[in-house]
């Protein structure tokens, strides 16, 4: 790459001219190249500009070699598509904000550059200007003590116009995304800088709003509450003119920051007022700067160029990704839902029908007498309930080569079902996947409860059959041939194809499969206990078991039944940095996994996964996965990054010595 940075801008509206201008006060970067839907648009610009290379495509700018950085500047719904895109080209990015419509397209927006090794920062300009430095400075030495309470607005009255980006539903409208998210950003920034670090995360949102006769918000307003007790208040709007500052209110003052956003345009000076307790007057703090705003935030791109991400306090993959999550809790508050996120509407990653990966890492076993070969990992969907979210995830997994998951009849009240039977229909496949559901959970652990139940579930899930239908509890004062009995009537019925039972004792299961065999009826075929690196401590969940003592193992051992075991990874233990004697945040982390000989087991998988060059946590999966008979382990994964980070374990065999080795045996 030659010493300046040469950029091309993606999409010819208002806010392209504004970065076009301000890129021609940057002291890194030049505008070689512009892309607008057609011919005529980017000639336009490019003779208002002096842009020396137009192109009617946007995909014959990202084919050009000589455009190192690109800057996104379509409307919201088409930032996902084009960030990716680009990343697939090796452009460094630039996507004006927010980055997508909501968290899971920043996700894959973040996975693909991360993927494509490029760099990628949001575009919120206030963030690069040096009146936030400033402000982190005053809070970080605690200008006005403690911080109690943030008021931010950024809210305009924009004529009305159905078809235009703000009001439109199908182009991503409404205050929240286009001018609220300024305000989660600061809150958030300044929540974090208080609480000693960078970046804080709401702990509870609630919103309400307006919505329009479009479906948009016109106008919103939402209190977000942060740990320490910080609270704040945001406003916003489309169709409403306020006040757009930003008030911090702390046990010894106050700050008003006037011009919070579009901090001094075109360079000049901006202040930001203090009120100290005991004070008479207000002290007034200039911040002076000589180049054009939006030209800083190019040169904060090129400065970064080598990190492949932006440092505070300007937009670091976490922030936007923290930002996109509350913006998504906040839309959820007032009901608004954007048609590019319904599950009929929802593209595949690539735009064509799913497909395996020619790369796909991911390993399968069998578990008789299912036809279908079952993938080594099986995904949970647990706690998975909105479509955008679910679906990019889903999708990935598909794509890596899973096709088996998890769900139950006591999920989420019945919505993960629901989820499931939606990404499974509007992708067509059920015929290449595998569906484990579970059901009679207690207290409604009896036969005729596990028929209402699995009736339901098909219901919801609207199929006709479950792949492995297991019972999510034993209830010991039914007969165990009372259950087996039921079981088989739904396995002759066409409902299910393999049954079994998730915290089951073996000698429960022997017992059920003695009298299958008497009565020549199916067994039990597979089991679905907790199994992990990490002893069980205390079950997370009442009539919880395990299988990872002696006995169990040697029991699994002896007879290969298949254990699809959950809390695989122990909740998380593994994960680096995350449990430790004296980090205590998680109290269920704590109460199910903290003992000394658990450390003991963490300090181990540490040390093999120095000497394999691989994460901690994959060794506490790999183990799980290397056992002497069949295991097929459920990971819950809630984000993208999480779901790649586990893959690695697929590739991983550990010997014999050092299974012992790992579990303190040897």
């Amino acid at each position: 790459m030659s010493a300046t940075l040469n950029w091309g801008i993606i999409g010819a509206g208002g806010i392209a001219k504004t970065f076009a201008k301000g890129l021609t006060a940057s002291t890194t970067g030049k505008l070689l190249a512009v892309a607008s839907r057609s011919q005529e648009k980017a000639d336009k610009f490019g003779q208002e500009f002096n842009v020396p290379r137009r192109y009617g495509s946007y995909d014959a700018l990202l084919a050009d070699k000589d455009v190192h950085a690109v800057y996104i500047a379509t409307p919201h719904p088409h930032h996902a598509e084009w960030a990716i895109k680009a990343a697939a080209a090796r452009k460094h990015i630039l996507c004006e904000k927010p980055i997508g419509l909501n968290w899971a397209q920043a996700m894959r927006i973040v996975e693909a550059a991360r993927a494509n090794d490029v760099f990628l920062m949001e575009a919120f300009m206030y963030r690069c200007h040096p009146q936030i430095a400033k402000l982190v400075e005053l809070l970080r030495e605690k200008a006005i003590g403690e911080v109690r309470l943030i008021h931010a607005t950024f809210s305009f009255h924009a004529g009305f116009n159905p078809a235009g980006r703000l009001f439109a539903n199908e182009l991503g409208g409404g205050g929240i995304l286009d001018v609220g998210c300024y305000c989660t950003s600061m809150a958030r920034l300044v929540a974090g800088v208080a609480l000693g670090g960078q970046i804080a995360e709401p702990i509870e949102v609630k919103g309400v709003g307006h919505l329009g006769q479009t479906g948009v918000d016109e106008w919103a307003a939402a209190v977000l509450k942060f740990p320490g007790g910080i609270v704040a208040q945001l406003a916003t709007g489309v169709s409403l003119n306020q006040e757009n500052v930003v008030r911090i209110y702390g046990s010894e003052g106050s700050i008003l920051i006037p011009s919070p956003w579009i901090p001094a345009r075109e360079g000049g000076s901006v202040k930001i007022i203090v009120n100290r307790k005991g004070q008479p007057q207000p002290q007034e703090i200039v911040i002076e700067s000589a180049q054009h705003l939006y030209g800083i935030e190019a040169d904060t791109v090129a400065r970064h160029i080598e990190q492949r991400q932006a440092a505070f306090p300007a937009m670091t993959w976490d922030d936007t990704l923290g930002n996109m999550r509350t913006l998504d809790l906040w839309r959820q508050s007032i009901g608004l839902v954007y048609e590019q996120e319904k599950p009929q509407n929802i593209p595949t990653p690539s735009g064509r029908p799913l497909a395996r990966r020619a790369d796909a890492p991911m390993k399968y076993g069998s578990i008789p007498p299912l036809a279908m070969p079952v993938s080594r990992l099986v995904i949970g969907a647990d706690n998975h309930t909105f479509a955008p979210y679910t679906f990019a995830l889903w999708d990935e997994f598909f794509e890596l080569g899973g096709n088996c998951w998890d769900t139950a009849h006591i999920y989420g009240g019945g919505n993960c079902e629901r989820a499931l039977g939606q990404w499974v229909r509007a992708r067509g496949v059920r015929d290449r996947v595998v569906i484990l559901d579970k059901g009679a959970h207690t207290p409604f652990c009896t036969p005729m409860d596990l028929t209402r139940q699995l009736m339901e579930s098909l219901n919801r899930l609207q199929m006709d059959h479950v792949d492995i239908y297991m019972l999510h509890r034993d209830n010991p004062a039914v007969p165990v041939g009372e259950f087996v009995d039921v079981l088989n009537e739904h396995l002759r019925a066409g409902r299910i194809r393999v049954f079994g039972g998730s915290n089951w004792t073996p000698a429960r299961v022997e017992e059920a499969n003695a009298y299958a065999r008497r009565k020549g009826l199916a067994g039990f075929s597979v089991l679905s206990n907790n199994f992990s690196l990490a002893r069980m401590v205390e079950a997370p969940w009442a009539g919880c078991l395990a299988a990872s003592d002696p006995d169990s193992r040697a029991w699994l051992t002896k007879t290969q039944m298949p254990l699809m075991p959950w809390s695989s990874q122990a909740r998380g233990f593994f994960v680096e940095g995350l449990a430790a004697p004296d980090k205590r945040e998680d109290p269920e982390l704590v109460r199910c996994w903290y003992s000394d000989d658990n450390f003991q087991r963490l300090a181990r998988a540490k040390e093999l996964a120095r000497r394999k060059g691989v994460l901690t946590i994959n060794i506490a999966l790999a183990y799980v996965l290397c056992q002497p008979f069949p295991t097929f382990p459920l990971i819950g994964p809630r984000t993208l990054r999480e779901l790649h980070t586990s893959l690695p374990a697929l590739g991983i065999e550990l010997t014999p010595q050092e299974l012992l080795w790992l579990n303190l045996e040897a």
